[in-house]
C-alpha cells in the first residue's frame, strides 16, 4: 500500500509535517499501527494555491470528460473493495455487510453524476432570443449559463466513512460542477481516506486531469479546517456533521473579506406522526419497523427517527408496548467512536434527569440497573423513553435535541390538535414521516402534512425515514439546524446546484 499515511497536495503524494493521528478501533479502544501525519500550514496553503490555479482548467474541460473522470474514480473504489472492508471494520467498527453497501451507494453516487454530465441537464442554457423591434425598446439576445463558483473544501463525516467522506456526494457533485476539492479527511477513519484518495489520485491521472483538482489532507484539531474554510482561493465548503461543528465553520466563513457558503447537515429528530388508525391496522409493522428504524447502524444515522408523536387512545397503550418489547429485544452494538458514545450516553441521560418515562433505559446512564457492558467496547444500548404532549410543549427546546444514536422519544398526545401545536414547535428536520390509513381524514390531517413542508426537506408517508435514495428527485436538508441552507439537498443529482451559479450573457459574440 503504497503512500499508506501520507497526504495529497495538488494530485501527489506527501508526508505530512505536523504531528501524527492514528485510526483506534473503537471495539477495543485500541490504536491502529499506521500513523497519518497532519498537514502543516504551508501544506495546506498549497493544497488551496493548487486547486486554485486548476481551478479555470478544470472547470472548461468537457462534460464527457469530468464523466469518465468520476466513473473512474468509482471503479478505483471497486478494485480496492478487500481492502476498504479489511481495514474499515478494524477502524469503523462497521460490519462488512455495512461497509460493502455503502461502497456500492458512494460508486452508484459518482455514476449518478457521470450520467447527469453526459445528460447536459445540470447545464442547460435558457435563451431569450433578441426582439430588435420591440416597443418601446428593444430586447437584446440574454443567454443563462452556470458555471462552476470555484475550489471546494470538503470535511469528511465520520457516520458515513466513505458515502460522505473522501469521495462522497460532496466530492462527487463539486467534480461534476467542475470545482476542484480539498478534503479534510475524519480522523476517525484515515485508513478508509487513504483508499478514496488512492482512488481520485490514480483517477486523475488516468484521465488526464489538472493535479491540483484533488487534495486531502490530515488534522487533528481546528487549525487545518479554519486555514481551508478562510483561504481566498476556497469558494465554497461542504459538511455533514455535529450544529457545533457546522456553526462554526459557517461563522468562520462569514467571518471572511468576502464571505462563501457553508453547506453543513448538521442535525434531526426526524418525527414520525403515526394515526389511530394506522395503529389499529399495522401496530405489530411499526413497532417492530420502528425499533429496527432506531437501532439501525447504532442509531449513527442523520435520518434517525428520534421522536415519535401518537395521539392518545385505545391503541396507543398496546403499541407502546410492543415497541418497548422490541427496544428490548435489539442487540447493543459498537458505536463509531468513543467521543460519539460518550455524547449517546450524555443525552440519553439528560432525557431521563429532564423527566421522562424509561421504557428502555440504556445500562450504561445512571439510572440502569445493568452496568456489565464494557465500556471500552463502545457499545450503543438502545432507549427508548416517553413523555406526555403536555410536557413536550411546556419546554419544547429542551426535548428536541438530537440524541445521536439508538434512542427516541414517544410523545403520547391528547389529539391531533396537540400534535400539529408540537410540530409547529419544532427546528428544521430533514424528514417528517406520517403513517396514516387509507380511512383517515384528510381535512384532520392535511394541516399536519402542511406544517411539515414548512420544517422538513423531505415528507414520508407509511414508512421509515432511514434510507436515502440517491437519484434526481431527491432532497436530503431542511431548513435551520437540519442544515445551514436549506434550499438545497447534499444527496441526489440536484446536489450539484450548491457548487454552480448562474451567470447571464448579454448580446454575447457566438465564440464566447
Amino acid at each position: 500500500m503504497a503512500n499508506l499515511g501520507q497526504i495529497v497536495i495538488g494530485g501527489a503524494w506527501e508526508s505530512g509535517e505536523e504531528n501524527p493521528i492514528y485510526a483506534t478501533n473503537p471495539k477495543s479502544n485500541q490504536p491502529l499501527p499506521q500513523a497519518f501525519h497532519s498537514a502543516s500550514l504551508s501544506q495546506t496553503e498549497r493544497a488551496c494555491t493548487e486547486a486554485g490555479n486548476a481551478s479555470a482548467e478544470f472547470s472548461k474541460t468537457a462534460h464527457t470528460k469530468r464523466g469518465d473522470f468520476l466513473r473512474a474514480i468509482g471503479e478505483g473504489l471497486q478494485s480496492r473493495e478487500p481492502d476498504i472492508v479489511q481495514f474499515g471494520t478494524l477502524e469503523t467498527g462497521l460490519p462488512e455487510a455495512r461497509l460493502k453497501g455503502e461502497l456500492q451507494r458512494t460508486i452508484g453516487q459518482l455514476n449518478l453524476f457521470a450520467d447527469l454530465l453526459v445528460s447536459g441537464r445540470a447545464f442547460e442554457t435558457l435563451h431569450d432570443e433578441p426582439l430588435p423591434d420591440r416597443a418601446p425598446l428593444p430586447r437584446p439576445d440574454l443567454r443563462l449559463v452556470k458555471r462552476a463558483i470555484g475550489p471546494i473544501a470538503v470535511f469528511g463525516a465520520s457516520n458515513f466513512p466513505l458515502a460522505f467522506s473522501v469521495a462522497g456526494g460532496d466530492t462527487a457533485s463539486a467534480f461534476a460542477a467542475g470545482c476542484p476539492v480539498i478534503v479534510k479527511a475524519h480522523s476517525s477513519h484515515p485508513y478508509l481516506s487513504y483508499f478514496a484518495a488512492s482512488a481520485i489520485t490514480e483517477a486523475v491521472k488516468k484521465t488526464d486531469m489538472p493535479a491540483g483538482v484533488f487534495s486531502m489532507v490530515y488534522g487533528s484539531g481546528n487549525t487545518v479546517g479554519s486555514q481551508l474554510v478562510t483561504h481566498p482561493a476556497v469558494k465554497g465548503v461542504g459538511f455533514t456533521g455535529s450544529k457545533q461543528g457546522g456553526l462554526a465553520l459557517n461563522k468562520l466563513a462569514q467571518s471572511r473579506n468576502v464571505p462563501i457558503p457553508v453547506f453543513a447537515e448538521m442535525s434531526s429528530v426526524n418525527p414520525v406522526f403515526l394515526s389511530a388508525k394506522s395503529l389499529a391496522e399495522h401496530s405489530e409493522l411499526l413497532a417492530k419497523g420502528l425499533s429496527d428504524s432506531v437501532c439501525l447502524g447504532a442509531g449513527q444515522f442523520c435520518t434517525n427517527p428520534g421522536l415519535v408523536l401518537v395521539c392518545e387512545g385505545s391503541e396507543t397503550e398496546p403499541f407502546v408496548q410492543k415497541l418497548t418489547v422490541n427496544t428490548h429485544a435489539q442487540p447493543a452494538q459498537t458505536m463509531l467512536n468513543k467521543g460519539i458514545c460518550q455524547a449517546y450516553y450524555a443525552g440519553v441521560e439528560r432525557l431521563e434527569s429532564l423527566g421522562a418515562t424509561v421504557l428502555k433505559s440504556s445500562m450504561n446512564t445512571k439510572s440502569g440497573a445493568d452496568t456489565s457492558i464494557d465500556s471500552s467496547e463502545n457499545q450503543c444500548e438502545p432507549a427508548l423513553y416517553r413523555i406526555s404532549g403536555k410536557q413536550f410543549l411546556a419546554a419544547p427546546n429542551d426535548w428536541q435535541p438530537e440524541v445521536f444514536g439508538a434512542s427516541t422519544l414517544v410523545v403520547v398526545a391528547k389529539n391531533e390538535a396537540e400534535i400539529l401545536a408540537i410540530l409547529q414547535t419544532l427546528e428544521g428536520q430533514l424528514t417528517v414521516t406520517f403513517w396514516l390509513d387509507a380511512e383517515d381524514d384528510p381535512d384532520v390531517h392535511q394541516p399536519l402534512i402542511s406544517q411539515a413542508e414548512q420544517i422538513a426537506g423531505r415528507i414520508i408517508f407509511n414508512g421509515f425515514p432511514t434510507g436515502v435514495e440517491v437519484c434526481q428527485s431527491m432532497v436530503h436538508g431542511g431548513p435551520y439546524p437540519a442544515t445551514t441552507n436549506g434550499q438545497f439537498t447534499s444527496v441526489g443529482s440536484t446536489a450539484i446546484e450548491r457548487w454552480l451559479r448562474p451567470v447571464c450573457f448579454q448580446n454575447a459574440p457566438d465564440w464566447v
